[in-house]
């Protein structure tokens, strides 16, 4: 997923066991196109139905409430495809449909309770091709898994062009009582 994830956690409990899953909610039933005319995103109409959503777990799971306590965790491995058929574990989205990431925190200590989170401005469209070469040349530049494509380094410019691309969020858990 580009740009990737980032979270931190606060006040669990530094002992006891927790899991943290992300996955993606279908924030509306429509279908979008990106208008360049108007420079924005518009509704073209219903979407794809929604298969079963599928979760991501973190690779550090299941830690203990100090581990994912001491900094941001980033979610650099979660995989997306469009792939209906997909048998890798990728989370499945439709491509030109809009998203919201969703975190799952789960205390394996106290009876696997899960408490949930998302924000509304992680909401994103999913898209397959861009018609910018310059976004297309930040996310292979960015990108882990675009090695295959690289030719050379992001030059200054486009990083700068586009820093909304690097969000950082930050999840404080509430005090328990």
């Amino acid at each position: 997923m580009f740009p990737t994830l980032q979270v931190s956690f606060a006040h669990l409990n530094p002992s006891l066991s927790y899991s943290v899953l992300v996955d993606l909610e279908s924030v509306d039933d429509k279908r979008y196109r990106y208008s360049f005319h108007q420079s924005k995103w518009t509704a073209t109409g219903q979407g794809e139905v929604q298969l079963p959503g599928r979760s991501f777990v973190h690779p550090d799971s299941p830690s203990l409430g100090a581990h994912w306590m001491r900094g941001g965790i980033s979610f650099d491995k979660l995989k997306l495809t469009n792939n209906q058929l997909d048998d890798n574990g990728h989370v499945i989205v439709n491509s030109m449909h809009r998203y919201r990431p969703r975190i799952h925190i789960v205390c394996h200590s106290l009876n696997n309770s899960i408490h949930s989170f998302s924000f509304p401005e992680t909401a994103f469209i999913a898209v397959t091709a861009y018609q910018n070469h310059r976004i297309t040349s930040l996310k292979i530049e960015s990108n882990p898994f675009a090695k295959g494509f690289r030719e050379s380094d992001v030059d200054e410019s486009t990083r700068a062009a586009f820093p909304m691309l690097f969000p950082l969020f930050s999840l404080t858990m509430p005090r328990s009582s």
